[in-house]
């Protein structure tokens, strides 16, 4: 259903450094980085789509976010939505929401909310049932 996700950054060199570890730790790959052009897009191993884009607005007019807008990035896992978390927040991320069921979703939900260093709503989440 999703091709890509493209978030506004004003400020490309720091969300560059966020999003490679929050990628990171969910195990996608940096598909390529044009650093000149200020954008760059990472994708989950083996699969061309959907892509998570970061860059300046194409309109050349500063990045804002919206009310109401998020991207919910998907976890392989609940330890993943831990690490990841983490990884914002010691990044320049402020939280929203600290990892944690959300049953009022459904009850295997387990998510965490933060946002990037420009102020970007973002979750990661696992769908799954706790392991046994």
């Amino acid at each position: 259903m999703i091709s890509h996700v493209f978030v506004g950054v004003s400020n490309f060199d720091r969300a560059f450094k966020f999003y490679s570890t929050i990628m990171n730790e969910l195990g996608h790959k940096l598909k390529f980085c044009e650093a000149d052009k200020a954008w760059a897009g990472w994708m989950a191993e083996g699969m061309p789509r959907p892509l998570f884009l970061i860059g300046r607005p194409y309109d050349g007019n500063a990045a804002g976010r919206g009310n109401g807008q998020m991207v919910a990035l998907l976890a392989p896992d609940r330890r993943s939505v831990d690490n990841t978390y983490g990884s914002a927040l010691a990044n320049e991320g402020s939280c929203e929401g600290r990892p944690g069921l959300r049953a009022h979703y459904h009850p295997d939900y387990y998510g965490a909310y933060f946002r990037d260093p420009e102020g970007n709503k973002i979750c990661v989440c696992c769908h799954d049932p706790a392991p046994q």
